[in-house]
């Protein structure tokens, strides 16, 4: 009988250890996404920026892999 009772309130930790964890993790990643978009906001130019300098890299692979699947 004292076996199943602790049994129960191990159960019942866990159950509350895995809420809190729960809990805990959506906060951290409610913080993350608010400073991801505050940093977007912030330097929204200089993203710009990267985003232009990317296109061409990002063009050149294009054109890379498609001759690649071409040749086959």
């Amino acid at each position: 009988m004292a076996e199943e009772v602790k049994t129960e309130e191990k159960k019942e930790e866990k159950k509350i250890g895995q809420i809190l964890s729960t809990i805990f993790k959506v906060i951290l990643g409610l913080v993350f996404l608010g400073l991801g978009v505050w940093a977007i906001w912030h330097w929204r130019r200089d993203l710009i920026n990267v985003i232009q300098g990317c296109i061409g890299p990002f063009l050149i692979l294009a054109g890379i892999i498609t001759l690649a699947i071409a040749k086959e």
